[in-house]
């Protein structure tokens, strides 16, 4: 049996829903948008 923190290791990288690219997450990371995409003046 695997152990918890290898679990989330093992988890793939969360990808942007509107453009694919890869999103680098942070303490709070709840959202599917990457930063280029989830910009306020966009």
């Amino acid at each position: 049996m695997m152990s918890i923190v290898e679990f989330f290791k093992n988890l793939p990288r969360k990808q942007c829903a509107s453009c694919g690219n890869a999103i680098d997450e942070k303490a709070d990371c709840y959202g599917n948008l990457c930063d280029e995409c989830d910009h306020p003046a966009r």
